[in-house]
């Protein structure tokens, strides 16, 4: 699988026909009502892809810095480059996932291959990322092909894209604004062979990017909702910068 470039993804991405209105989300559950009505603006064109741009640390045998930048183009794939500062050393690289298939690419100075992974249960989990970072792109998630349920301050999205099945769940505050979301992911977060585990982030921020208001700032990793997150699961703590949307 040949590794496209962010620019010629983003090339891809058309620009979404039609606005967000309430009347979209009449005869949801409130609480999905009120998390769409939260993220998306009235009158806001319905896009179809998003361009992040973040910093943060990764965990990879200790914590350590990085900067990156995402696109998200949703009938299609994502692509997540990353510099990341090893024991001061850069490592370059990135997660990819393309018309079904899934990649994970790294590089000590950009040249000599660290991890250079795909295959089956790459693409299962690479697939399982894209959808929870639906929440980025929250358009995604006011489509015909979501059904929604929840109570109180609970809501849970289904939906089946990229061939993998998704329940998403959102812990949402009073204003409809995410306090966490978690899903069961394919992946081998301890060595122990891929596996479907709870998978989901803190949001601790966030912040308006045009029309969406999306989380800025949050804690990532394996095992959510239990004890093993904070000691073993957590590998991912991001700050959005930017978004643009299309």
């Amino acid at each position: 699988m040949k590794s496209p470039s962010l620019d010629e993804l983003w090339s891809l991405a058309r620009p979404g026909a039609g606005v967000f209105d309430a009347a979209m989300t009449a005869g949801l559950p409130e609480p999905a009502r009120r998390y769409l009505e939260h993220a998306i603006a009235g009158g806001a064109a319905l896009a179809n892809a998003v361009r992040l741009r973040m910093h943060g640390e990764i965990r990879i045998k200790g914590w350590h810095p990085f900067a990156a930048e995402q696109v998200i183009v949703w009938n299609r794939g994502m692509i997540w480059r990353a510099a990341v500062r090893m024991f001061g050393m850069p490592v370059r690289g990135g997660d990819f996932f393309l018309d079904g298939q899934g990649m994970m690419r790294w590089r000590l100075f950009g040249l000599l291959p660290l991890v250079n992974a795909a295959g089956p249960d790459i693409g299962r989990s690479a697939a399982g990322r894209m959808n929870i970072e639906s929440i980025w792109l929250p358009c995604a998630l006011c489509g015909k092909d979501v059904a929604w349920s929840g109570s109180a301050g609970q809501a849970r999205a289904r939906f089946s894209p990229h061939g993998e099945d998704a329940e998403l769940d959102l812990a949402l505050a009073a204003d409809g604004g995410l306090r966490s979301v978690s899903m069961q992911r394919w992946g081998d977060p301890d060595g122990r062979g891929f596996r479907y585990c709870r998978c989901g982030g803190l949001v601790e921020e966030e912040k308006s990017f045009g029309p969406y208001t999306i989380p800025s700032r949050l804690r990532v990793g394996w095992h959510f909702g239990s004890e093993r997150f904070a000691t073993e699961g957590e590998f991912f703590r991001v700050t959005v910068d930017s978004a643009e949307y299309r």
